[in-house]
């Protein structure tokens, strides 16, 4: 399939990754010198590709001919490798890009990590190659390969061929964990350090990675994570097939100044990185060894569905030393079923734990280990399995292991062992280690991996968990409302928003909030807090007052009016002594709220460094900071998501229902925060954001103090922050009529929660039709299982778009899919696969031609160069509708006929 497009194509990794041959610029025979060091790896590694040193001073480097410059070179070239001065860089780079070569790794220091004079250079250089040249550094130590024998590094030796790609910041960590990995027989599927990530970025590697069949698990070494969307869309999409384990220096506030003098970048709350992490799939750890410990147990055992775990020892201090890891780290211990417990008692000698952990006692034979791993394994309570052997008199840890091996593999349960001792378990641990059973010299690090693991699945299920559907429609949101609002706010000059019009913004997004009155009339003050009907709080009217007085606030009794009108001339007084009368503008009067049945929340916003807007859900009320019982996340927020906040605060179990109290409204909570997320990713002149008190309550959940904080107004609309995670894409949703029938349909980008309709959509599709989409048959089953529609409803709009054709004109009258059509837009944006599927019932209506023109103005909306499709010959509909709207179409030796469009 041939396009030509005016766009230019980013150049492929695969230069870098797969080059043919390289060309190493600033290359020398001066010893200890990195040009010499890097000539010298290339030359001893089995790369099979032609190296060229670059010198202008010498005829040959290491007996391999040099030339004076990239442009001298008689042949193309795949691979620049730059060790030159930071100054020369620049220059260096343009001769690349004259000469056509698409790969480069900048080996060079002295960049941003300088200061400006360095970032400067950094700017000059991305101009001269954006588009045409693919780079990683500047300020790193190179890239290694050890499957393609290309060693483009200054490190000391060659990585052992492996199937975890290390990602390093830092080439100082990288050369340390080469050297730890020769000593432990580590190997790598590829060894990159990233440098300052003036190109290549975090999130470019993993998408590649991702699809290299080498690399079972990536493994990063994190001081800044630059381009937010990019890492974290790349990291959602590769998560869930491959482990993404970080370890990211910076946690406490000197070790972040530290990181971002070390790298030239900013760097944000730790808070927020965790959230950003647990929202892509990423399994963050905390220490070096334990990156490594968890992609060996990661490649070797199953997650678990759970933190439930289930002890086997024959020793009881190593089992508690077991136990106090697990619950510390958020893990639980098995409750044993009374069928485990009958079927261990039957061979266990009486003086056994009767619990877990189960101690098997110290005269434990290999049988009995066997057994009790066997009857502990099949008990539905647990999750996963630990076994513990400590060396005594009558255990034989060699055998043992051995009776252990066919136990390596219990689908959905992983089986983790601490062997203690030394030079007398050595071989028992060989055995488990062989049979992937992975092996801890202690049982507090076996039981830290576990609560890894269980975090880490707990973490992937959220991706695609489907979520509740919300209480109200997107359509009931009245975006012209609030969008007049803050421009009008902006046009007074003022940032900060009354509360009556933060409430004003929030209930447009169908958040509910307390009733609130504004007068400047004594008397109607009384009437208004009369027809109320409870008491009432009394403020000062703040549209118009915005220094700090101490005269609002009053809680009234409703059965003495005068008290109304007392605490109304009080505010009244105390604005015209600080300001004058002219200032006063009447008073806010809002119900009085009982939180007896209730309890005080927070919810709020504000702008991180790195992932722009987050969110924050915690305990509210006056002591909010004092508490700081909160939990932070990424907007957009699902229900299940919303669900996933609340479940990390301390409050979580008390809104649940406690001590006889009965459970708040769970499902409006939720519903409430997706709203407020929705609000929050939709309006970025919004910077900071809370609704403090929320009252959560059995009945209800309502904002009953609400503030609203705009961006400067010098700030242009350009550099508003962006959500790292790409917010529902409203400018996508528009109304179609067929012209045939009369039906109405409603198309829209697709939603998680419309998961369940999706189901019902394959309900319609014929045999013919699904043979026709997918080009083989597919059977219903097959084609609603969770699995594959979450892929679909639960996509990244960075990435891809797919719409649903929405129509009440359903049998049942109630709203289902008529067709879907989908965008699958390249890694680099480039290009895009579609496709589209029109339920039996909708066909000859036009819908497929709406959809199709759909999709065709998304893709210019995107940027993108060309769209193409595929399809069957026999599906004569699909391909006469591509060519009567101008589609390139090519029928290839399968009978496919590939059909293709610039845009």
């Amino acid at each position: 399939m041939t396009v030509t497009s005016t766009r230019r194509r980013t150049p492929s990794l695969d230069k870098i990754f797969k080059p043919n041959n390289v060309a190493v610029i600033g290359a020398t025979e001066k010893e200890g010198s990195v040009g010499r060091t890097i000539i010298k790896n290339l030359i001893t590694n089995p790369f099979g590709g032609t190296i060229f040193p670059v010198n202008p001073k010498r005829p040959n480097v290491l007996g391999i001919q040099a030339y004076p410059s990239i442009l001298d070179i008689p042949v193309p070239i795949d691979l620049a490798v730059i060790v030159t001065p930071a100054r020369t860089v620049p220059n260096v780079v343009r001769e690349c890009v004259e000469k056509g070569v698409e790969g480069c790794i900048i080996i060079s220091a002295g960049f941003k990590e300088i200061g400006e004079e360095g970032a400067a250079l950094e700017r000059e250089i991305l101009e001269i190659a954006q588009g045409k040249m693919r780079i990683i550094g500047p300020n790193c130590l190179g890239v290694m390969l050890p499957f393609y024998g290309m060693n483009a590094t200054f490190a000391g030796g060659m990585a052992r061929p492996g199937n975890v790609a290390f990602l390093s910041q830092s080439g100082a960590i990288c050369t340390a964990v080469l050297d730890w990995s020769f000593d432990e027989n580590v190997g790598f599927s590829s060894f990159i350090s990233i440098g300052s990530m003036l190109d290549v970025s975090w999130g470019d590697l993993i998408y590649y990675l991702g699809d290299d069949p080498q690399t079972q698990s990536i493994v990063i070494y994190m001081e800044s994570v630059g381009e937010a969307r990019s890492f974290l869309s790349a990291a959602r999409e590769v998560a869930l097939k491959k482990p993404i384990i970080i370890i990211k220096a910076g946690r406490t506030e000197a070790a972040a100044a530290a990181a971002a003098s070390h790298t030239g970048s900013l760097t944000g709350s730790d808070e927020v990185l965790d959230a950003a992490f647990r929202r892509s799939g990423i399994l963050r750890v905390n220490s070096m060894s334990d990156v490594f410990y968890m992609a060996e147990v990661l490649a070797k055992q199953p997650r678990p569905e759970n933190n439930r775990l289930t002890i086997v020892t024959n020793a009881g201090g190593p089992g508690v030393l077991a136990t106090d890891a697990l619950i510390s780290g958020g893990g639980a211990l098995t409750g044993i079923s009374e069928g485990t417990m009958n079927e261990l008692n039957e061979f266990l000698p009486d003086a056994w734990s009767h619990g877990n952990p189960i101690d098997i006692l110290g005269d434990a034979t290999p049988e009995r280990y066997a057994q009790a791993l066997e009857i502990a394994a099949r008990d539905p309570n647990s999750d996963g399995l630990l076994v513990i052997l400590t060396p005594q008199d009558m255990t034989d840890p060699t055998q043992t292991a051995e009776a252990l091996r066919s136990y390596a593999h219990i689908e959905g349960k992983p089986v983790l062992a601490s062997w203690m001792g030394g030079a007398s378990i050595e071989a028992g641990e060989r055995i488990l280690n062989r049979a992937n059973i992975p092996t801890f010299a202690y049982p507090d690090t076996a039981m830290r991996l576990f609560n890894y693991m269980w975090k880490y699945s707990y973490n992937l299920r959220a991706l695609y968990e489907t979520p509740m559907p919300l209480d109200v429609s997107d359509e009931s949101i009245d975006r012209e409302l609030v969008k007049n609002l803050i421009e009008r706010v902006r046009s007074e000059g003022r940032r900060i928003l009354t509360e009556r019009e933060s409430k004003q913004l929030l209930a447009a997004y169908n958040v509910p909030t307390t009733p609130m009155e504004i007068t400047e009339d004594p008397e109607a003050a009384v009437k208004y807090a009369d027809e109320m009907g409870y008491p009432v709080v009394l403020k000062l009217n703040s549209e118009t007052i915005t220094h700090k007085m101490d005269v609002g606030g009053v809680q009234l009794n409703l059965r003495n009016g005068d008290e109304v009108r007392g605490a109304f001339d009080r505010i009244k007084e105390g604005v015209t002594r600080a300001k004058g009368a002219e200032h006063f503008q009447g008073v806010s009067i809002q119900p009085m709220i009982d939180f007896q049945d209730g309890y005080e929340l927070i919810i709020g916003s504000s702008v991180d460094p790195q992932f722009g807007p987050v969110l924050l859900f915690g305990s509210g009320g006056s002591l909010v900071e004092v508490f700081k019982d909160r939990a932070l996340g990424l907007p957009p927020l699902t229900t299940t998501l919303a669900r996933r906040m609340v479940e990390q605060t301390k409050i979580s179990e008390a809104l649940h229902g406690v001590r006889g109290r009965d459970s708040v409204d769970m499902d409006a909570l939720y519903n409430l925060l997706v709203r407020f997320s929705q609000l929050v990713a939709e309006q970025p002149w919004i910077a900071e954001m809370d609704i403090n008190p929320l009252l959560a309550s059995p009945t209800n959940v309502l904002a009953l103090d609400a503030r609203v904080v705009l961006h400067p107004a010098d700030t242009k609309e350009e550099d508003l922050p962006v959500t790292a995670i790409r917010p529902y894409p409203v400018q996508y949703m528009s109304e179609w009529v067929s012209e045939h029938d009369g039906t109405t349909f409603f198309i829209r980008p697709v939603r998680p929660e419309d998961e369940p309709a999706m189901v019902r959509f394959h309900e319609t599709l014929s045999e013919r039709t699904v043979q026709l989409r997918y080009f083989t048959p597919m059977n219903l089953s097959q084609r609603v299982e969770h699995e594959r529609l979450s892929r679909i409803v639960f996509i990244d709009y960075d990435r891809e778009i797919v719409l649903v054709a929405m129509t009440n004109s359903s049998k049942n009258g109630e709203p289902e899919i008529g067709g879907v059509a989908r965008l699958n837009r390249s890694y680099d944006k480039f290009s895009g696969e579609f496709g589209i599927l029109i339920s039996d019932r909708y066909q000859g209506l036009g819908l497929g031609r709406a959809l199709l023109n759909r999709v065709i103005e998304i893709g210019r909306e995107e940027n993108v160069a060309y769209i193409y499709g595929r399809s069957l010959k026999e599906n004569e509909g699909m391909i006469n509708l591509a060519e009567q709207m101008g589609f390139n179409m090519q029928e290839n030796a399968e009978g496919v006929v590939e059909m293709t469009m610039e845009l």
